[in-house]
């Protein structure tokens, strides 16, 4: 048996890497041109393609749409699941229901990132910090919702996501950004 030492963040960064490595993938989101949050990190050193969006959350989820059936591969990003709320009829009653209302000929895929928000160092407040994993789930048919609670799962969920034909919505939790944890394999 071999323990092996993972960081959750280390994971994300790879994950998110190899999204950008995609000539297909486009990242869209708030602050992520300019400081605002921590996903701002994850993508600040790319070189891919970034597109800085309003507080318009159901706008840019509409506008991942969009780019998705012109071929692209938006990563359409909320730094707290909360937001993400906002986005929830582009994201239910369009995004997930394409492949049903059209017999599976038109499949537009998204991949959406979302973080859990973290009660340490500072609890942000109820708008800021919970989790509708089990929501969004509920109510989409054919978007496959992922929960990434351990760093193993990270890397290759960001993996399934790219390869997946469907539009995937990866939930991290952003307490574990500053986690290790030690697996035993």
């Amino acid at each position: 048996m071999k323990i092996i030492k993972m960081k959750y963040l280390d994971e994300v960064y790879k994950g998110v890497k190899l999204l950008s490595e995609d000539p297909r993938v486009i990242f869209v989101g708030q602050a992520l041109k300019y400081p605002g949050h921590a996903i701002t990190h994850q993508v600040k050193d790319l070189g891919c393609q970034k597109i800085e969006m309003p507080v318009a959350e159901d706008f840019q989820a509409g506008f991942c749409i969009g780019m998705a059936l012109e071929g692209y591969i938006p990563v359409c990003i909320y730094p707290r699941f909360n937001f993400a709320l906002l986005a929830t009829n582009q994201i239910v009653n369009h995004l997930d229901k394409y492949p049903l209302i059209t017999d599976g000929k038109v499949v537009p895929k998204v991949i959406i990132k979302v973080a859990v928000g973290s009660d340490t160092p500072l609890d942000p407040g109820h708008q800021h910090k919970y989790n509708f994993t089990e929501a969004f789930r509920s109510m989409c048919k054919t978007i496959e919702v992922i929960e990434l609670t351990k760093p193993f799962q990270v890397f290759d969920s960001y993996k399934y996501a790219l390869q997946s034909k469907y539009s995937v919505i990866l939930v991290e939790h952003s307490a574990n950004y500053a986690d290790e944890e030690e697996w035993e394999w």
